[in-house]
């Protein structure tokens, strides 16, 4: 099973999210797609809109089981090897989860002033394509 990972391609932050998302799955279960690549997120029925919640997370195999946002963040996590066990005691703790929603947004809001931007887009190693047809 794969999944989608839509996320801000000119967000310093986001960027480096991606890249060790990378390093640590090397393409077995995340591909990536930039929120700035728009005709790709029309192909997902996603508008710039939707992109400003916060990043995407969509299985593959069930498009219409989507996360968004701090649930994205959390549910990549609980894919992870051995991270069910750390999403599982984070979403147990009370008042952990509430917090952690605001700090998403918070970050989420103000993403290029905390962290900056990147002057060209990233586009990862893995990204998702359809048909296979890529370009990077």
């Amino acid at each position: 099973m794969t999944y989608t990972v839509i996320y801000d391609g000119n967000c310093n932050l986001c960027v480096t999210l991606v890249q060790l998302l990378e390093r640590l799955d090397r393409g077995a279960l995340f591909r990536y797609v930039p929120m700035q690549d728009q005709a790709r997120l029309q192909q997902f029925q996603i508008s710039p809109q939707d992109c400003e919640q916060g990043m995407i997370l969509i299985n593959q195999a069930q498009p219409e089981q989507r996360w968004q946002g701090s649930n994205a963040a959390e549910e990549i996590g609980r894919l992870l090897p051995a991270g069910a066990v750390f999403v599982s005691a984070y979403r147990s703790l009370p008042g952990l989860k509430g917090m952690g929603d605001r700090v998403y947004e918070h970050i989420r809001d103000h993403r290029y002033s905390l962290f900056g931007n990147r002057d060209s887009t990233y586009r990862s190693v893995y990204p998702e394509c359809e048909s296979g047809a890529c370009q990077r």
